[in-house]
């Protein structure tokens, strides 16, 4: 079933993938948070072909992750700059360094992100804002929340079902 024929869903996952749902996105995002902006910047890091870069580029906008603004007019062009909801898709990308540093990197760590002021490697992980604790799967699980439907509902009852 592609992407236009998929019933809406309530789950949030799928609704991030189906704005963000392909490995060019994910890059163009990383380079953006990294200060790349132009077209010929994401073009040249990533080596992707420009009219699949275009097709990215728009479908980022559109779904309010980067903003287009002009920089020049003779010949126009145009710059992307992450907004607020890019930003904080910063959180995703810092995850999957940390994962991929973990577990692929084969050759040792290529990237990483390190403290600004002293240099030293930091340690990403997924902390709970209210009480401070590591996300695990020990104390943490998944649950139904207060504005869960039908889908959100049957699939968390499937997934009890299962676990026991």
């Amino acid at each position: 079933m592609s992407k236009s024929e998929r019933a809406p869903t309530q789950c949030p996952v799928a609704r991030t993938l189906e704005r963000v749902g392909d490995a060019w996105t994910f890059l163009i995002l990383r380079d953006a948070g990294q200060g790349l902006t132009r077209f010929d910047q994401f073009e040249k890091s990533l080596g992707v072909a420009p009219n699949i870069l275009t097709k990215r580029l728009a479908a980022l906008v559109e779904n309010g992750l980067l903003e287009k603004r002009a920089y020049s007019t003779r010949p126009p062009r145009y710059e992307y700059v992450l907004t607020d909801l890019g930003r904080d898709f910063g959180g995703v990308l810092t995850a999957m360094l940390a994962f991929g540093n973990r577990h692929f990197a084969v050759e040792g760590i290529a990237g990483q992100l390190v403290d600004r002021q002293t240099g030293q490697a930091a340690e990403p992980i997924l902390v709970d804002r209210i009480s401070g604790k590591p996300i695990t799967s020990e104390g943490f699980t998944y649950a139904p929340g207060p504005a869960a439907g039908a889908e959100v509902l049957e699939r968390m009852a499937f997934m009890a079902g299962r676990a026991q």
